[in-house]
């Protein structure tokens, strides 16, 4: 769709009273009864906004708390992040549900007293679609949409925020580009991200503590999307819609992609020591916080000096690692070897790994041999 969705009243309205939910659990039962208690009967052009964590419930897909850290990689496809904090190492991966976030969306809160971990529905669009077919069983409309939330963080931003895991019957999108401002410019790039906006402002009524799992929107008509009946009676067809045209559609992938690596990662990856588990990193990734000169340097070194990896190293030392020193140095690192143009290999990759710790440092400006035929290069580490 070309064009503003319009600016007219909406309203959300929290769905008080849903019990704890289990595995099996009529999902679009549970619901569709919570909007006629809430007082708003599920209408044409609603938008309904259903916490991940009761789908989870629903669909039993859960695990055992016991090695999270297992659990978070069989769910994760990449690493793109990852830090070192007092409770473990914190990697923000993208998951198998799609979107990139913290540990997979792999969650041990409000599991509704049970000690076990939460995990995401791989396909949330189905999800969606699946709820949705369900609930027009169950109350016989026809036109509204369903969103399922999930929590995340932001880069740049503090703190967390609600966003559209998945969705159906919903214009994830509102594609400005091609029409004009308020002050007749041509806009180009603008397309709201009405799916994500609609599961945030839901979050203001639902919250993370209310036991308040639900919320319909009512005023956004414009943004719903008729549905056709398939033939087999499984779910709907968005009419006039792309094959992607649930949340999914959001995620950013391939070369829409500016960052799929953090800033550290990508200096270690172009190393050869990519983030996440088996990277065959000694030292691990860079902590929360506390980190230390000495610890930036001896990271430097893990990931750039690999002899035991790459046998283009052969022969060649690294004195090191530096013990600290008062002051502003800790002392230098010495790249050392028979073979001149290893031990400049060896010195680039340090020099490109102590960029990326932001470790400063001074090289000298020409290698020395000594009468041995032993050639040298010093890197001198200051803060």
């Amino acid at each position: 769709m070309t064009g503003s969705l319009g600016s007219g009243a909406v309203t959300i309205t929290p769905l008080h009273g849903i019990p704890e939910i289990a595995e099996g659990d009529d999902l679009a039962a549970v619901l569709a009864a919570a909007c006629v208690r809430a007082g708003v009967p599920l209408a044409e052009g609603d938008i309904l906004a259903v916490s991940s964590k009761i789908v989870s419930k629903a669909l039993g897909l859960t695990a055992p708390t016991a090695d999270k850290e297992a659990v978070v990689a069989a769910e994760t496809v990449r690493v793109v992040a990852e830090r070192a904090g007092a409770s473990g190492i914190t990697r923000i991966v993208q998951g198998k549900a799609g979107p990139v976030m913290a540990a997979a969306g792999v969650d041990a809160s409000n599991t509704g007293g049970r000690d076990v971990l939460l995990l995401l529905p791989h396909d949330p669009d189905a999800v969606c679609r699946d709820l949705h077919a369900a609930l027009r069983a169950a109350t016989g409309v026809e036109v509204f949409a369903v969103v399922l939330t999930d929590t995340a963080g932001r880069p740049w931003r503090e703190g967390q925020i609600d966003f559209a895991l998945g969705s159906h019957g919903l214009r994830v999108l509102d594609d400005l580009r091609g029409s004009v401002d308020a002050d007749g410019r041509a806009l180009e790039v603008t397309a709201r991200a009405v799916a994500d906006e609609i599961a945030a402002a839901a979050d203001l009524v639902k919250g993370k503590t209310a036991a308040v799992p639900a919320a319909l929107v009512r005023g956004l008509a414009a943004s719903v999307l008729p549905v056709v009946d398939d033939r087999e009676g499984v779910g709907t067809a968005q009419a006039g819609a792309s094959p992607q045209a649930g949340a999914s559609r959001l995620v950013r992938v391939g070369d829409g992609d500016w960052f799929a690596l953090g800033s550290q990662e990508a200096v270690r990856a172009a190393l050869g020591v990519p983030p996440g588990p088996g990277s065959g990193s000694a030292h691990g990734p860079r902590p929360v916080a506390g980190d230390t000169l000495a610890r930036r340097v001896i990271r430097a070194l893990d990931v750039a000096f690999r002899p035991h990896l790459d046998d283009w190293h052969g022969g060649v030392a690294v004195a090191g690692p530096p013990g600290t020193v008062a002051g502003e140095r800790v002392g230098d690192l010495v790249v050392s070897g028979s073979n001149a143009f290893r031990v400049g290999v060896v010195a680039a990759r340090l020099q490109v790994a102590l960029r990326g710790e932001g470790v400063a440092f001074e090289v000298d400006p020409e290698p020395t041999v000594d009468a041995a035929g032993e050639w040298r290069v010093t890197l001198r580490i200051g803060e």
